[in-house]
């Protein structure tokens, strides 16, 4: 018996090898979905970028490098991305068993009480002398699907794409916690430098205060300079508490991106000594596919949806099964094991072919083809928004480099400014409103220079991420 289910088996496995074929045709990626060149980027073939950079090589702030470690390591969302991958591999692994025969072992006892004026009834006790019927039956039973149009492979493609698409979520989301662990880190210095300029030009405006006081006392001022005068220290006064408030903010924000509880955050370097770097690297756009978590996770979506097309259109044409049964049975416990009298044994093939639910079947393929084409769609527009923001950070480190040269430039000038206006305050050669304009003027130029420079610094990081840094 056994050996005939074997033959029985192997023969339709050999048929479906021989007439196994693909019912659908795979949409591949569109190429022309890329631009040649980035805007604001020179029209260069070289396909380097600092995307290929890992991030422990690209950030050289050892503090910046020690938050990233702790939020790869610990960051909750991370962890549950390293979890739905871990559910994907399952699936996959699971797919794999497609062309597998199901086989069961069964080991069955029943009993039956037939009516004493039925057939059997009046019958059993004539051929038994017993009132009642046993059957005890063990044995295992097969059912196996051929794969004759690609339904089981398209599943295990599907699958797989699956499984490689939670992967590159968590790429995705890694270059993304990446990038703001460092911006969060950039605007923590600039925090700290814009505290530092808030009490230095608190420390300005108390030696301003004590001049115009003496100038009130020797009656060259009226009480109206001394008032303005303390209502500008306040106005500085005021930006201390507000600064230290947004720094405390800034460390609970990086806590939460490091999986841990809120804590003040190490800073050994200051804004200033920071230097922002020049990353002529970028590469060509099509190579985001290959770079870019979320276009390949696009990708990869097509993939899946070319795979549910495959497996609904395969639902549309015939399926051979093949269900095949044997073992041991008998009516007495006494000759339940007597061999081979008890054994027994089934085989049964055949092809069903769905014809009052074909409606509802082909609604399922239609629906397959449409979420295939807004697959093609989703993966178009992907690449949109990663060419978008590839250009978005390119002008970015441009423009706010040359915005950095006049505005140190102005900054320069106003600090020369408040020397003069000084020398001639004190000397009776200006007056007391130009003094405090100027102070005015130079707090909120050195504030607006710290945060250019962590524009910058955050330019670069955001080019970083744009290109598909930061998984490495």
């Amino acid at each position: 018996m056994k050996n005939y289910i074997t033959k029985i088996v192997t023969f339709a496995i050999l048929i479906t090898t021989l007439i196994s074929c693909s019912v659908s045709k795979d949409i591949e990626t569109p190429k022309d979905a890329f631009p040649e060149n980035f805007r604001n980027a020179s029209v260069s073939s070289d396909t380097t970028s600092i995307a290929d950079v890992e991030w422990k090589n690209f950030y050289t702030e050892k503090d910046i490098i020690k938050l990233i470690d702790s939020a790869v390591a610990r960051n909750n969302d991370l962890l549950i991305a390293e979890k739905n991958i871990e559910i994907a591999q399952y699936r996959f692994t699971q797919s794999k068993w497609g062309n597998v025969p199901q086989v069961n072992l069964f080991v069955n006892a029943s009993t039956s009480n037939p009516s004493d004026n039925s057939f059997t009834g009046m019958n059993l006790g004539q051929a038994l002398g017993q009132k009642h019927i046993d059957d005890y039956s063990a044995g295992a039973s097969l059912s196996w699907e051929a794969d004759i149009w690609g339904k089981i492979r398209n599943q295990k493609k599907g699958a797989y794409a699956g499984y490689l698409q939670s992967e590159e979520v968590k790429k995705a989301l890694q270059t993304t916690i990446v990038a703001n662990v460092s911006r969060g880190y950039y605007n923590l210095l600039m925090l700290d430098a814009q505290l530092d300029i808030a009490r230095q030009n608190l420390r300005l405006n108390d030696s301003t205060t004590n001049i115009i006081k003496l100038k009130y006392d020797a009656g060259q001022v009226t009480n109206l300079a001394i008032q303005q005068s303390e209502a500008q220290k306040l106005n500085s006064e005021q930006l201390i508490p507000l600064l230290e408030q947004n720094i405390a903010i800034q460390e609970n924000a990086l806590s939460v991106l490091t999986g841990s509880f809120p804590g003040a955050k190490e800073r050994s370097i200051r804004l200033s000594a920071l230097e922002v770097k020049n990353n002529n690297a970028i590469g060509i756009p099509s190579a985001l596919v290959s770079r870019r978590p979320d276009v390949k996770s696009a990708e990869l979506a097509l993939k899946a949806a070319n795979a549910n097309v495959g497996i609904t259109k395969a639902d549309l044409y015939p399926a051979l099964r093949i269900t095949a049964q044997g073992g041991l049975n008998s009516f007495e416990t006494s000759s339940w094991f007597n061999i081979p009298a008890s054994l027994f044994g089934t085989v049964a093939g055949g092809l069903t072919q769905p014809i009052l639910n074909n409606k509802r079947v082909r609604t399922q393929y239609n629906i397959a083809v449409a979420e295939r084409e807004k697959a093609v769609l989703a993966f178009r527009q992907q690449v949109l928004v990663a060419v978008s923001e590839v250009s978005d950070a390119l002008v970015k480190v441009e423009k706010l480099q040359q915005q950095e040269t006049f505005l140190k430039e102005k900054v320069k000038t106003l600090q020369q400014a408040i020397k003069n206006a000084n020398l001639l305050f004190q000397n009776g050669l200006a007056e007391y409103l130009e003094v405090l304009t100027a102070q005015a003027n130079l707090l909120q130029s050195e504030l607006e220079l710290a945060d250019l420079k962590r524009q910058q610094l955050t330019a670069n990081t955001d080019l970083y991420r744009a290109l598909g840094g930061g998984w490495k």
